[in-house]
């Protein structure tokens, strides 16, 4: 838990979360803030299982999950290659292309470059093409004056992407099974704030939307999911534009370490479909191995 990505706070509450919850499903637990003495960490604990709790660079984008499999300490969620193309936003929209799934077009340009003049047609977004949890999301809107101002800590190569308009959307993919859809509701754009903040969004699941949309959100999600190649659970986020239809349900990302704290969005699920948070941490470490 933890780790030194812009993602920490939310992964140690994520940690913290699990910890208890495998306490209470009697399995001894210690919790590890990981710094760059983690290796050394792991063996001196000698765990039979790492349960993976961080979030964002080095902890889900398969650099742990190599040092994991170095050691053969069995862990959990997803595997070192897929990890690292579903951080990758980009090679993530290439596995999403072989496997014929929507998405809207993107380009991968330097920060100066979008700042100097817009890099496509308003609207569109610009993002960091590795992180998670909407770090350093900028919406440009079609009545912008002029291209956006970028932070001093976004990346110096970062993607700008189209905008898709309508619903988030979100479903969950534990093993072989989606578990259901949720339909979140937010005030704006669900950002970092939106997503970690008690009353930030409204989640309504199931999603109160046609069957055809359900069904095709259950649909996409376990095909990218096989399609990346994940393991334990994943979590494939979409924006749904209501008056297209089909036509209008799009990916915007697949998530290998979904959060796992009181506001996340993949427990709520399980619970949904009648697996409690205890049960699904328990599930979450059984699955565990290495070769993943």
């Amino acid at each position: 838990m933890g780790g030194p990505s812009a993602e920490r706070e939310v992964s140690l509450s994520s940690g913290r979360e699990c910890a208890a919850a495998l306490r209470d499903e009697g399995f001894e637990v210690v919790e590890v803030d990981a710094g760059h003495d983690l290796a050394s960490r792991l063996v001196e604990i000698s765990p039979d299982v790492v349960f993976n709790a961080l979030h964002g660079r080095w902890g889900e984008d398969g650099c742990v999950q190599g040092m994991l499999e170095w050691l053969r300490i069995p862990y959990t969620h997803s595997g070192v290659l897929a990890s690292s193309l579903a951080m990758d936003k980009q090679r993530c929209k290439d596995v999403y292309a072989a496997a014929g799934l929507p998405f809207m077009e993107s380009i991968l340009t330097d920060r100066a470059s979008v700042e100097a003049a817009h890099a496509m047609t308003p609207p569109y977004v610009v993002k960091p093409y590795n992180e998670g949890s909407s770090v350093g999301v900028y919406i440009v809107r079609e009545a912008a004056n002029g291209p956006p101002t970028l932070s001093p800590d976004m990346p110096e190569r970062v993607m700008v992407e189209t905008y898709a308009p309508g619903r988030e959307l979100t479903t969950t993919v534990m093993g072989d099974r989606a578990l259901t859809v949720t339909d979140i509701i937010t005030d704006g754009w669900y950002d970092y704030h939106a997503k970690y903040s008690v009353g930030g969004s409204r989640h309504v699941v199931p999603a109160e939307i046609p069957s055809e949309i359900f069904d095709a959100c259950l649909d996409y999600a376990r095909r990218a999911h096989d399609a990346l190649g994940c393991r334990g659970f994943s979590r494939t986020d979409f924006r749904w534009d209501e008056g297209r239809g089909l036509a209008g349900l799009i990916l915007l990302e697949t998530n290998t370490q979904p959060g796992m704290t009181p506001t996340s969005l993949s427990p709520e699920q399980a619970q949904a479909a009648g697996i409690g948070f205890g049960a699904f941490c328990r599930w979450i470490v059984e699955d565990a191995s290495c070769d993943r």
